[in-house]
């Protein structure tokens, strides 16, 4: 597996809570967390830079007071700028925007870090991958984990684009001790094609919530496609 600082790069799993019920959040958070979820992924839409309308950071304060797992805030907004204090202030251990929606993503990423979060961008399905590589080789901008989309964002239980595989692919080769996460359509048989090409992050909604066995299972087959493949 390839290591970063002697270690090897860690392979997670981050369920979509946005596939819970919403009634109970706080409890299905811990839920996910006792059956092996390795960090929580919380899809934030704002009605504008996608057709969605979700949480906000106030319901990450409220996860934050009832939860101790790393909660992996997923920002689908226009300006995210001006949500980053919000988010940090609420207690968003992972704050992830979206690259077509900040006209100064580096300094957004240094802000990001400077409040004490793990820097993530993400890119739509038709943007490519270049687009991130001046950013990628600055030293001076912090990029923990990028973020492909195998689906057009806004809405879960769409189809997995396997399309996008070459992004990952080219991100794994040019950098191989970065989190490179995937998010949409992942199943037990996409998760096998997202870990081939390269990703050590899934994040997963309906088939987590909705599996037959349960989530621990779901989980688990989850994870064996990653170790598969990151061994």
């Amino acid at each position: 597996r390839i290591l970063k600082n002697n270690m090897p790069l860690p392979l997670l799993i981050n369920p979509s809570i946005l596939s819970s019920n919403l009634a109970d959040l706080t409890s299905e958070c811990n839920t996910l967390l006792s059956n092996t979820a390795d960090q929580l992924h919380v899809d934030i839409m704002d009605g504008h830079f996608v057709n969605n309308l979700t949480f906000g950071a106030p319901v990450v304060k409220c996860l934050r007071g009832g939860t101790k797992g790393f909660l992996d805030c997923h920002l689908m907004v226009s300006e995210p700028g001006k949500w980053v204090e919000d988010f940090a202030n609420a207690g968003a251990d992972g704050f992830t925007f979206h690259l077509e929606a900040e006209s100064d993503a580096k300094s957004l990423c240094q802000k990001i870090q400077q409040l004490g979060m793990k820097v993530g961008i993400s890119i739509k399905p038709k943007t490519p991958v270049k687009d991130l590589f001046a950013l990628l080789d600055d030293d001076t901008c912090p990029v923990d984990m990028i973020l492909i989309m195998t689906v057009e964002p806004g809405f879960g239980g769409q189809s997995f684009m396997e399309d996008m595989m070459p992004k990952v692919s080219e991100l794994r080769e040019k950098y191989p001790h970065l989190h490179i996460q995937v998010d949409g359509g992942i199943n037990a048989e996409t998760a096998q094609i997202a870990a081939e090409a390269g990703a050590n992050v899934l994040v997963a909604g309906s088939f987590v919530f909705k599996h037959e066995e349960g989530q621990k299972k779901a989980i688990q087959l989850l994870r064996q496609a990653l170790e598969k493949h990151h061994s």
